[in-house]
């Protein structure tokens, strides 16, 4: 790319931000989005990085890519202590579950893409290997690590039926951006040929799986569940539904599900995770307008040394029926509680969500028809009639009901989703081989280089 591309860029992103800025003054006086990170992300000013030892920037945009990583993260750190590591993120939410994962980490706001902010961050980082979660082709950004003798790779790489169009129709500029990236691991085998019609040298795209496998739980007792479970004051014969990273109307559908399944079903509980914080309080108002007895998950958080613990029966009351899960990043440990599992996002035009955590579990998952996001993982669990399409209300509500009239055709679908997400483990494992070969490579070249 030439010298004036990163300036046009400039231009085209100022121009946006400019058109952009009355809808983003009025959310962020709406939600609290977009308050923060300002010198992080249009100056570049991020935390500056001391001493000279291999260093691993990881770009995870948001929650879902933050819990994405850790168990890459780890793995990476356990085999190389001597390496340095720092975290970047875009949103909020993504921010503070970063803060809180990777506690001994510098965790900071990734700057935008603008050419003064992201060389400004390069310099101060100084990365060996700048690493981006599944799909984040900023050219500014990259074209900032490549200046700064960083190598570049796309982890657990996607290109989803709606972005792979677009990108198409600006092939030659994706062609010169991709032609910049050392390491491209796909999830799959039409990822991967869709990054090499866009022009990825195809020696670099390589078929990885995904990641999302290898960092799901399997075990229902883990200690994150099992504390939430005691917090919930969920009983062993309590049976729970648990619709999770839903939008709207999908909480409305599960609380009238459970309105007229509870009382033939008196251990029926339901735990609702919204998909976006922004939602918890219009959900906590139509709880309440709905006059069933519920609780906020953050009514139930009581540290003691930094540790969670049950409420007493004077601080809440045991077995409240529903449960709003108001708090960011807990939603894999929840899912190890649910036996009957909906997985949100797949009513509306979002695409779907995540359906291989429940699947790990064990749990009877059901999802919406509109999962194109998640499209192979959706194919591979009904081809191994491991979960359920619910194509409407009625069709989630039959699938409710059977699951609690039939124990064992609920828990032969656990059986079978589980033994389907153990099948697919070792992405990890080979995505960390890669990004060692990969350093490998890069400090001989420096070697020749000196």
């Amino acid at each position: 790319m030439t010298r004036v591309v990163p300036w046009l860029l400039n231009v085209v992103y100022l121009v946006v931000l400019v058109i952009g800025a009355p809808l983003l003054l009025w959310t962020a006086f709406r939600t609290g989005k977009y308050r923060e990170g300002y010198r992080e992300k249009f100056l570049g000013l991020v935390p500056r990085r001391e001493g000279d030892a291999t260093c691993v920037w990881i770009h995870a945009v948001s929650v879902g890519e933050v819990n994405l990583l850790s168990t890459l993260l780890r793995e990476l750190r356990a085999a190389h202590p001597d390496w340095q590591f720092v975290v970047s993120t875009t949103s909020r939410t993504g921010y503070e579950l970063a803060r809180k994962k990777y506690a001994d980490l510098p965790v900071f706001y990734c700057p935008l893409d603008f050419s003064w902010a992201v060389r400004t961050a390069m310099r101060r980082i100084r990365p060996s290997l700048f690493m981006l979660a599944e799909l984040e082709l900023w050219p500014n950004l990259i074209l900032a690590a490549k200046g700064q003798g960083a190598r570049v790779a796309i982890v657990n790489g996607r290109m989803s039926d709606k972005s792979f169009p677009g990108y198409r129709r600006i092939r030659p500029l994706v062609a010169r951006l991709l032609a910049h990236i050392d390491l491209i691991a796909a999830q799959n085998d039409e990822s991967a040929e869709r990054f090499r019609a866009l022009g990825a040298p195809a020696e670099r795209v390589r078929v990885t799986g995904s990641l999302k496998y290898d960092g799901a739980p399997t075990d229902r007792n883990n200690p994150r569940t099992a504390a939430r479970r005691q917090l919930a004051n969920l009983a062993d014969d309590d049976i729970v539904f648990l619709a999770g990273s839903t939008q709207e109307p999908e909480e409305q559908i599960a609380v009238e599900i459970f309105r007229r399944l509870a009382s033939e079903h008196p251990r029926l509980r339901l735990v609702l995770v919204p998909r976006h914080p922004e939602r918890f309080d219009a959900v906590a108002k139509f709880l309440d307008e709905s006059k069933i007895d519920w609780c906020r998950r953050s009514q139930l958080t009581i540290t003691a040394n930094n540790r969670e613990r049950a409420p007493s029966h004077s601080e809440t009351r045991a077995h409240r029926p529903i449960l709003l899960v108001d708090t960011v990043g807990e939603l894999g440990a929840w899912w190890g509680t649910a036996q009957i599992a909906f997985v949100g996002g797949s009513f509306g035009s979002r695409g779907g969500q995540n359906m291989i955590e429940p699947a790990a579990y064990g749990g009877a998952v059901s999802f919406g028809p509109n999962t194109w996001n998640f499209r192979d993982v959706v194919a591979s669990l009904l081809a191994a009639n491991a979960a359920v399409v619910v194509h409407d209300a009625d069709e989630l509500e039959s699938f409710v009901r059977r699951s609690l009239d039939e124990p064992r055709w609920a828990a032969a679908f656990g059986v079978r989703a589980q033994a389907f997400v153990k099948s697919q483990l070792g992405a990890t494992a080979r995505t960390v081989a890669l990004v060692e070969s990969l350093l490998e490579v890069s400090a001989a070249s420096n070697r020749s280089a000196a």
